[in-house]
């Protein structure tokens, strides 16, 4: 995997921020200096669930678009949006105590994990909706399950998110960052 799969995205850095807009699936993609990169919205209406992203000057660069219009099982792709190439698949794993997304290549080699890390908080908000306001935490590990990062939420009216990836592994860094979202929105946080 080259290091810079999307042409016109700086992913280099460790650690960003992640904002909804309040009320919307609308996010904004911030480096540590809190300079934009990239912004996204969930196209409403659609028959098949998708994030087109665009760079901090409104240029398209990548989508995630489900893979069919009726998709129980979360597989959604990555797709860089100059050449149609497929980046990564998102794969939502079911299960009912805890969320779990996998990143594979597209040739279906896990390259990392973003999973929930507590079953029981997890379960608590399924069942009790004031629950709802405790941040999410995630873990991010490899294929071995070596740790690559974490995703945690904020305290805030608005969903925020603190994504602190180290070292990627074969995964872009544009797959995690789309997948971090992809979990905020598909899962109703």
């Amino acid at each position: 995997m080259p290091d810079d799969p999307i042409a016109g995205v700086d992913l280099t850095g460790s650690d960003y921020v992640i904002r909804q807009q309040l009320l919307r699936n609308k996010y904004r993609i911030y480096d540590d200096s809190g300079r934009l990169l990239l912004q996204t919205k969930q196209k409403l209406f659609k028959m098949r669930e998708e994030f087109p992203f665009y760079d901090a000057n409104d240029n398209p660069v990548f989508r995630v678009k489900a893979k069919s219009v009726f998709d129980f099982a979360g597989d959604y792709t990555l797709i860089e949006e100059g050449s149609g190439d497929v980046i990564a698949v998102l794969e939502k794993q079911f299960t009912f105590f805890k969320h779990v997304w996998r990143i594979r290549s597209p040739d279906g080699d896990v390259w990392a994990t973003i999973e929930s890390e507590s079953a029981l908080l997890e379960a608590a908000r399924n069942f009790l909706g004031v629950i709802g306001w405790f941040p999410h935490t995630y873990s991010i590990t490899g294929p071995n399950g070596e740790p690559l990062g974490t995703l945690k939420g904020r305290f805030s009216l608005r969903d925020t998110y603190d994504l602190h990836v180290e070292d990627t592994g074969d995964a872009p860094k544009e797959a995690i960052v789309a997948a971090a979202i992809a979990i905020d929105a598909l899962e109703g946080n």
